[in-house]
């Protein structure tokens, strides 16, 4: 029992330096080359729509964290049994370190932006862990001296390898080494990736002014400051929602970066950050964007004060084609977003964002630019760390996202939540507020109204209309009675659309229905 224990940490032991080991080359190399970060980007593509659903309904912007922290787990017990694997037969217990360092060999490779060089932390890995497997299991698999072992006194020095074949003491020593080794080529590989990291010179960037900036924004325009729970109408950038398939944030130096038109252009073209940052139309825009697999009271929504370049006089200046229909943008971690050329010509804020909240992009919110086009989902609007923009057709490409079986088209549907009272919460009987926020972009909110158990629809206060392209908070005080209550609430759009009570899930055009809770006043 003990040898199979220890055969089981060798496993896990030969794992961590394998792992160290490609981390390290990954810091020379690039974090995505990192074999957990390739594997896990691998998975992301091959798990099927329903999953990736349940994930971000689950884990919301953690998605990522949680993948990583799966695969390890998956690794963990997989090296586990490659070591009671090579207890018996070495060589098949090598034999499965091989094919974790292919398994990462072929996602490195299979990445849009692979090349070969993003092999090398996989397969470097995977050599060191079959050395350190073997280094590990060779003192657990030591023959006896003979078929009898001599009948010792069990206190005696060696009685318990000639019995067993176990060298205790040397496996000690190479189960520290390999540790050893695993945490300082680990942590220096994180180190060197520090390397990458592009916080610092975005610091340094200094937004350029708007020519054509946003009125500021009345303090009476925000119902949050005097109603806990009601989400505020700015979103902090700390706070904003984040869902994409990056694992790893890309780092995209200011200094190289490039965005290419390519396609149906009159001409092709390549722009710096200087060049966009350089214009003199820059506009500034407060625009709520809205994931599509944001559930009925879902929060994957926020609000932020954009800066950017207008994208409809930026496409026309560069000959968008008549017959261009799609716009297909591509991130520089391979992501592609089609997003529709008639809706970036013809919606007024649409921009190429470089500004969020009076600061450049956050890098995990597409630094250094970022396309935004109000009125549509993100999946088919919102591309981050953009690097080229072809105008095509939607016959002639599918996008990602509608590879995976999304509408082609994503206009944002008309929605309510509440925030407060909290479902399922307990509070006193008496006077509360109800409140919350509801959005429908580019055409704004006329009306919200609440329910209370069976009474009639009540007409709740809005905010202060600050534009059709906000969310707009609404509240309505309400005596509660000592019970259980469940509360609705629906909003109509300024065009007169009032929102449906229809059930839909996010798939394969977004969620629709009126959002319900249900609470407990005492």
């Amino acid at each position: 029992m003990l040898r199979r224990t220890l055969a089981g940490l060798a496993g896990l032991l030969g794992a961590g330096v394998a792992l160290g080991v490609a981390e390290l080359v990954a810091g020379i190399v690039g974090a995505g080359s990192s074999p957990v970060v390739a594997v896990g980007n691998a998975a992301i593509a091959l798990t099927p729509q329903p999953v990736k659903e349940f994930a971000i309904r689950t884990f919301g912007s953690n998605d990522k964290r949680a993948l990583v922290t799966g695969t390890l787990i998956v690794l963990a017990l997989y090296a586990v049994v490659v070591g009671l694997v090579a207890l018996r037969r070495r060589v098949l217990g090598e034999l499965g370190v091989v094919l974790f360092g292919l398994v990462g060999i072929v996602a490195a490779l299979s990445r849009p932006s692979g090349t070969t060089l993003d092999a090398l932390p996989s397969f470097l890995g995977a050599v060191v862990g079959v050395a350190a497997l073997r280094a590990l299991v060779a003192p657990l698999t030591r023959p006896s001296p003979s078929s009898e072992p001599p009948a010792e006194e069990p206190g005696e020095p060696g009685t318990l390898r000639e019995r067993t074949g176990l060298d205790r003491r040397g496996f000690l020593v190479s189960g520290g080494v390999a540790l050893g080794a695993a945490v300082v080529a680990g942590g220096g590989g994180r180190l060197l990736q520090r390397r990458f990291d592009v916080a610092s010179q975005r610091s340094a960037l200094v937004l350029p002014r708007a020519a054509s900036p946003a009125p500021a924004l009345p303090r009476a325009a925000d119902l949050a400051r005097d109603v806990p729970g009601l989400t505020p109408l700015v979103t902090a950038n700390r706070d904003f929602y984040r869902v994409d398939t990056a694992i790893t944030v890309p780092q995209i130096p200011p200094s190289s970066y490039r965005l290419a038109l390519t396609g149906r252009f009159g001409r092709r073209a390549s722009f710096t950050l200087d060049d966009l940052y350089g214009r003199a139309d820059l506009v500034e825009r407060d625009v709520t964007l809205t994931c599509v697999s944001n559930e009925v009271g879902g929060t994957l929504a926020g609000n932020a004060r954009w800066l950017g370049v207008p994208l409809g006089a930026f496409l026309r200046e560069n000959g968008l084609g008549p017959d261009a229909t799609q716009l297909v943008c591509r991130s520089t971690d391979g992501m592609t977003i089609g997003a529709s050329a008639r809706a970036a010509l013809d919606t007024p804020d649409a921009m190429l964002a470089i500004g969020m909240n009076g600061e450049p992009l956050p890098v995990e919110h597409g630094f250094p630019v970022r396309m935004i086009i109000p009125g549509q989902y993100g999946y088919v609007s919102a591309c981050k760390w953009l690097a080229g923009i072809e105008a095509t057709t939607y016959e002639a490409y599918d996008a990602y996202w509608v590879g995976q079986g999304w509408a082609r088209q994503g206009p944002i549907r008309l929605a309510s939540r509440i925030d407060t009272p909290a479902p399922l919460r307990s509070f006193a009987a008496g006077r509360r507020a109800i409140a919350g926020v509801a959005w429908a972009q580019t055409r704004g909110i006329r009306t919200v109204e609440v329910k209370v158990d069976d009474g009639a629809w009540t007409a709740a206060r809005l905010a202060p209309d600050q534009g059709a392209d906000l969310w707009r908070q609404w509240v309505l005080p309400y005596d509660f009675r000592p019970g259980s209550h469940t509360i609705a609430v629906r909003a109509t759009a300024a065009d007169g659309e009032l929102q449906t009570d229809r059930r839909a899930a996010p798939f394969p055009a977004g969620a629709t229905g009126w959002h319900t809770v249900t609470v407990d006043a005492r």
